[in-house]
C-alpha cells in the first residue's frame, strides 16, 4: 500500500499520522528536526479537544498526563481584584460533556510518540520537507539533502512556517502581531504561596497579561507572559534575561509581579499568524493544523484546533478511495470556517479582553460584571460543544 506522507511531527502531525493508520491507512511521518520532540511546556485543552481525541481512539491519553483544574479566573493585573472566574466542575463538564484540563506539551507528545510507534507508523525525524509534484498516481516529497519519497498523498503538517503551504498557498511569511511571550516553568516550592491554586489564572493588564497554572501533577507551573511591545521581528526560544522581563512588566501589581519574579530561565517569543486561507489543498496535498490556521494564543485553541483537524480529516479519509483528493476536499469544507472564526476571534481577545486600557478597560470589566455562569457557558459553547 503506498503511505500517505505527513510532514511534520509535532502534536497535529501524530495525532493526523494516528487517525490515518487507524482509517487503515499507511502512514510516514517526516519531521525536519534531528529527533522528534516538542517546545514549550503547558496547552490547555478545552472539551472539544477531549471530544476530538476521543474521535481518534486516544480519549485515555490525557487522563493520564493531564491536571484537571478547578476554575478559570481573570484578575486585574494592576488592581489585583477579580474580574470573572468560572467553575469547571460537574455543572461545566455536563454542559459541555468533557473536562477541561492542562498538560505539558512533551509529556502529551510523548504519548502520541508512542501510540504512533505502537501502531506500526513509520517515524523518519532530520527530514526536512522543501517541495512536493503530483501527478494523477500519487505525490513525490522532495527533501532537503535531495532525496524523493512517494506516497499516495501529502498532509502538510510542519508548522507556522510550512514549506508545504508555501508552496501551495504562496502567500509569503507569517504576519509579526508585535506581540512578545515569554515563558518559564517554575518549580511548585517556588511559586508565591496566593498564586498555588488548582486553576488558570490571567492577569489582564495594559498592553499587557499574565497567565499561570500547574503541570505534572502540580510539581511545575507554567507562566506564560505576553506584552504588546511593537516587535517586528518572529523570534522563537530565544534566552532572555530576568531583568528585561521585569522591565517590560514593570506597571503591574504586586500579584501580577510575583509571578515575574518567581520565573527564571525565561525564553521569549514574538508571536506570529496569519489571516484565514480559504483554500488548503491542492489535489492530492493538503494542510493541517498551524500549517493550515496558525493563531495566536488569546483563545488557548492552537493544539485543540489541530486536533479537531485530525480527527476530521481522517473521519474523511476512512473507507474511501485510495486517492483521497475528494476527501481532503470534504475536510477542507468541514475545517476552514471554523478555524477562521477562532482565528478571528484569537486576535480580537487579546485586544479587547486581555490588553485594553483606560476606557476600553473599563467597558470590559463592566462587561465582564454582568455575566453569570450560565451566560459564560452560552458565550463559549460555540467553541466548546463542537
Amino acid at each position: 500500500m503506498t503511505p500517505v506522507i505527513v510532514a511534520g511531527g509535532g502534536i497535529g502531525g501524530l495525532a493526523a499520522a494516528l487517525g490515518l493508520a487507524r482509517a487503515g491507512r499507511r502512514v510516514v511521518v517526516l519531521e525536519r528536526s534531528a529527533r522528534f520532540r516538542e517546545l514549550g511546556a503547558g496547552i490547555q485543552l478545552g472539551p472539544n479537544a477531549f471530544r476530538a481525541m476521543s474521535r481518534l481512539g486516544i480519549g485515555e491519553l490525557p487522563y493520564r498526563y493531564a491536571v484537571f483544574i478547578e476554575e478559570l479566573r481573570l484578575l486585574d493585573a494592576v488592581g489585583g481584584g477579580v474580574l470573572a472566574r468560572l467553575s469547571l466542575g460537574e455543572r461545566f463538564r455536563s454542559r459541555f460533556g468533557a473536562p477541561y484540563a492542562v498538560v505539558h506539551r512533551g509529556e502529551l507528545h510523548r504519548a502520541l510518540l508512542e501510540a504512533c510507534r505502537s501502531a506500526g507508523i513509520t517515524l523518519r525525524p532530520g527530514c526536512a520537507v522543501e517541495r512536493y509534484e503530483q501527478d494523477g498516481d500519487g505525490v513525490r516529497v522532495f527533501l532537503t539533502g535531495g532525496e524523493s519519497l512517494t506516497g499516495a498523498a501529502l498532509v502538510g503538517a510542519d508548522g507556522l512556517h510550512s514549506a508545504v503551504r508555501r508552496q501551495l498557498a504562496g502567500d509569503g511569511p507569517p504576519t509579526v502581531s508585535g506581540h512578545v511571550t515569554y515563558r518559564s516553568l517554575i518549580p511548585s516550592d517556588r511559586m508565591p504561596e496566593a498564586l498555588r491554586r488548582p486553576a488558570a489564572m490571567l492577569w489582564a493588564g495594559p498592553r499587557c497579561h499574565l497567565v499561570h497554572y500547574p503541570l505534572v501533577g502540580g510539581a511545575f507551573y507554567n507562566a506564560v507572559i505576553t506584552c504588546d511591545s511593537g516587535a517586528t521581528e518572529a523570534v522563537a526560544g530565544e534566552p532572555v534575561g530576568a531583568d528585561e522581563v521585569a522591565r517590560q512588566f514593570a506597571a503591574v501589581g504586586p500579584g501580577a509581579r510575583s509571578l515575574v519574579e518567581a520565573g527564571s530561565d525565561w525564553r521569549r517569543w514574538v508571536l506570529c499568524d496569519r489571516p484565514p486561507l480559504r483554500n488548503w489543498q491542492d489535489g492530492r496535498v493538503v494542510l493541517l493544523g498551524d500549517a493550515a490556521h496558525p493563531m495566536l494564543q488569546y483563545a488557548a485553541q492552537g493544539a485543540c484546533m489541530a486536533l479537531e483537524d485530525a480527527a476530521s480529516l481522517s473521519g474523511h479519509v476512512e473507507g474511501g478511495p485510495a486517492d483521497p483528493t475528494e476527501a481532503f476536499a470534504r475536510y477542507v469544507a468541514d475545517r476552514r470556517d471554523r478555524t477562521a472564526r477562532v482565528q478571528t476571534v484569537s486576535r480580537r481577545l487579546g485586544k479587547e479582553l486581555y490588553h485594553p486600557r483606560g476606557r476600553e478597560a473599563e467597558a470590559r470589566d463592566s462587561m465582564l460584571a454582568a455575566l453569570d455562569e450560565s451566560a459564560l457557558h452560552h458565550e463559549m459553547s460555540w467553541l466548546y460543544e463542537h
